[in-house]
């Protein structure tokens, strides 16, 4: 069991995530149930995992990262258009709303419904806090945990 956060830890954390206004964009603290995160998998960004490199059960860490280390920056590449007559089996979108579209290879990703004028919805393929400063506020819980699983007693 490692002591500290390696490359390739798992790490239970306690998070909140809060926007340049003080908006809470989420937190682990509200439900009361920490997050699971593997560093390595791509499921963190490289400016986050920097900074959990190192880190000790106990820690608890407060930075910023800006858009670029965080969710990216926003690109307008990833902003499409659609006919409303595309949204016919879907319902009637609602700005804000966010749905899930299939991809041309089959996959499905999740779009945020921008605006809808007329005969055009617009879609924002970016990921929702992208382009946005980020503040993190993180307590390192444990670093590699066991992890319980279920055992069939084979006691017999």
């Amino acid at each position: 069991m490692a002591n500290s956060v390696q490359s390739d830890s798992a790490v239970l954390v306690h998070f909140t995530m809060k926007l340049d206004d003080g908006t809470t964009a989420e937190s682990t603290r509200a439900g009361g149930k920490p997050a699971l995160f593997r560093l390595g998998d791509t499921s963190l960004s490289e400016g986050l995992e920097q900074h959990l490199l190192g880190q000790k059960a106990g820690a608890k860490l407060a930075f910023t990262l800006q858009p670029q280390e965080a969710f990216g920056i926003s690109s307008p590449d990833l902003i499409q258009y659609f006919s409303r007559r595309e949204f016919i089996d879907a319902g009637e979108p609602e700005p804000g709303a966010i749905m899930l579209f299939t991809a041309m290879d089959g996959s499905e990703m999740p779009g945020v419904i921008r605006e809808v004028n007329g005969d055009s919805i617009t879609v924002d393929f970016n990921h929702p806090l992208a382009g946005q400063v980020i503040h993190f506020d993180i307590e390192v819980l444990d670093v590699d945990p066991v992890l319980e699983t279920l055992h069939a007693d084979s006691a017999g």
